[in-house]
């Protein structure tokens, strides 16, 4: 019966910890402040702050849209190799959109570039690939947003931004990507 006991005792404490992990890492994180007016025509560029958490779209020589970001879990230094959590820096290009995405839309940048291709050949490593701008995971329910750095490389949007970015950023759209 003690044994019955202390099990039922251990369950428990795992459940909990499973329910207080996911209240830590999945809990609804303050809304982004809404989004004010649209923005007319296709935007001249992106810029990323990684260190800021931020994203700018740009057009006309101003910033039109400024919007919270989360990156890569290992976000601090330039993306090396596959499964290192961290998101590139350097000037890209939007090159597709993915609306099948596991994630509420992405955007894909042109990432790995020729000199990160020679890099990692040069050291007998995968580069990485599949860096995109994205929503949250499709598997959240609406409004729920993923708290902290949690990509394995990639930006984070919430899903209302990110329909926003897709219909202002085209393939062709030069992203920049600062530490």
């Amino acid at each position: 019966m003690k044994r019955l006991a202390r099990l039922g005792v251990l369950i428990a404490a795992l459940l909990g910890g499973l329910v207080l992990a996911a209240l830590i890492w999945v809990a609804p994180s303050p809304s982004p402040p809404p989004l004010t007016g649209a923005i007319a025509g296709p935007v001249d560029r992106i810029l990323v702050e990684k260190a800021a958490r931020r994203m700018t779209l740009w057009q006309g020589g101003r910033v039109v849209r400024d919007y919270r970001i989360a990156l890569g879990f290992a976000p601090q230094g330039d993306k090396e190799r596959q499964a290192d959590g961290r998101t590139p820096e350097g000037l890209f290009r939007v090159d597709r959109l993915n609306r099948g995405s596991a994630y509420h839309l992405s955007l894909g940048l042109d990432y790995p570039q020729a000199d990160d291709l020679a890099r990692a050949a040069a050291g007998g490593y995968d580069p990485g690939g599949d860096i995109m701008i994205h929503g949250q995971p499709n598997a959240l329910p609406r409004g729920i947003m993923m708290r902290g750095d949690w990509t394995a490389g990639c930006i984070a949007l919430a899903d209302a931004e990110i329909e926003e970015v897709v219909a202002v950023a085209p393939v062709g759209t030069p992203v920049e990507i600062r530490p």
